[in-house]
């Protein structure tokens, strides 16, 4: 079969053959753009945070009538009720282990900050810090690749603004490579936000991700600092972690404990999502990535219709051009022209606009990623997200031709007869 009837064929429907081909190109750019932008919330989403999520869950709680006033004896007295907290969970049935914290992954509530490697030195590395216990390994899960964990001695307690820094710290390997490229990070000392007093690095552990998940956190999304130190201030926070299958039961039990304990607080409890309560990580996880998930859903209900109607599209074009043609098809159906040879001529022609559609949306595709990336900071897609694109418009056009087509192949001869 030549090209030249059917390039003839299409020259007398510009018209149809202009905006299909349109059609075509747009839902391609659009497609290829929104299938990567699926693809990249996606892996935010799986990304590992470096800790156990199983039967771990965070409290967060506020003091009534206790004022933060910022001198040795208001934190004195914080941190007795903080101790007194962590006590009270500790008695709890089915509690593994518990450590306060001023935040976990993924929570939205970050405190960062730099770290050099000589004092008033410039940043050497941008961090997110984590304020905790001593049985914050055991808490977290988080895994300790070399060095020790903290023990009684390392740990210290500071009011919530204060500035003093801790003697020793535990962080993560992908900071440990930054600060140090040689592998030789234990026992070093390192300054944090321009301190001239040193901290030594006592542990490396292998992963944990920094709290935030917006994108200003890409850059240093492994680098954290994990301190030593019982944050006291008038609202405090809790990491607990339960045997298995013993979540539910204790984060249940937990605000009638601490409300028992000392009822001078607030825990408010209910459906919606707040920050001050009771949380598993599941949830923590799910609220976090909530707008990530929401944006992939919503990227795929646009793919789909814009396939759809570009479907839509090619079976009407097609059945309207069978219903234009049927004398030709009846002559040439009696010239001896078989059935599938009918059906190889639609087939073939919308594979030509199909074509000529696919190439001109491989411009638009790569132009509107270069729009994205200029101002939404997107990164640049990969030639494979246009390569899979063009064949899933291609396959896409040939399934859409395929029943106009075998109609068209049905056509008697004597079609060609009855209209002389």
């Amino acid at each position: 079969m030549t090209l030249h009837p059917i390039l003839a064929a299409l020259k007398k429907h510009k018209a149809g053959v202009t905006l299909i081909t349109l059609q075509i190109a747009l839902t391609l750019a659009i497609v290829c753009n929104a299938v990567f932008i699926i693809g990249q919330r996606m892996e935010r989403i799986a990304r590992p945070t470096g800790i156990n999520e199983q039967n771990l869950f965070l409290i967060t709680q506020l003091w009534v009538g206790t004022a933060e006033g910022g001198d040795p004896a208001s934190s004195d007295k914080l941190d007795a009720l903080l101790l007194s907290d962590l006590a009270t969970l500790r008695k709890l049935p089915d509690v593994e282990s518990v450590t306060p914290t001023n935040s976990l992954p993924l929570l939205n509530s970050s405190w960062t900050g730099s770290v050099s490697l000589k004092p008033d030195q410039s940043e050497t590395a941008h961090t997110a810090y984590y304020f905790v216990g001593k049985d914050m390994l055991k808490t977290f899960g988080v895994r300790l690749l070399t060095g020790r964990g903290f023990n009684d001695t390392d740990i210290t307690h500071r009011d919530f603004r204060g500035r003093a820094q801790p003697a020793v710290v535990i962080v993560t390997q992908a900071l440990a490579d930054k600060l140090f490229p040689k592998n030789d990070a234990l026992g070093k000392p390192i300054y944090l936000n321009g301190s001239s007093t040193p901290s030594t690095i006592v542990g490396i552990v292998e992963r944990m991700q920094v709290p935030g998940t917006d994108s200003w956190t890409n850059n240093f999304t492994w680098y954290s600092v994990l301190i030593p130190t019982r944050l006291n201030a008038v609202f405090s926070r809790y990491a607990v972690r339960t045997r298995p299958g013993r979540l539910d039961a204790v984060m249940r039990a937990t605000p009638q404990a601490l409300y028992a304990a000392n009822p001078m607080r607030v825990i408010q409890s209910g459906a919606d999502y707040d920050d001050s309560t009771v949380h598993s990580f599941a949830e923590i996880r799910a609220h976090a990535y909530r707008a990530d998930r929401g944006m992939a859903i919503l990227m795929g209900v646009i793919c789909v219709i814009l396939l759809g109607v570009t479907g839509a599209g090619i079976v009407g074009l097609t059945s309207f051009w069978v219903g234009q043609r049927h004398k030709q098809i009846g002559i040439r159906r009696a010239l001896g022209a078989r059935k599938r040879d009918i059906l190889r001529y639609f087939q073939l022609e919308n594979l030509l606009i199909a074509g000529g559609g696919a190439v001109v949306g491989i411009a638009l595709a790569i132009s509107l990623n270069l729009w994205l990336i200029r101002h939404f900071e997107m990164e640049r897609m990969p030639v494979w997200y246009v390569l899979f694109g063009v064949a899933v418009v291609l396959v896409l056009g040939q399934a859409a031709v395929f029943a106009p087509a075998r109609r068209a192949s049905n056509v008697p001869p004597v079609v060609a007869t009855r209209s002389v």
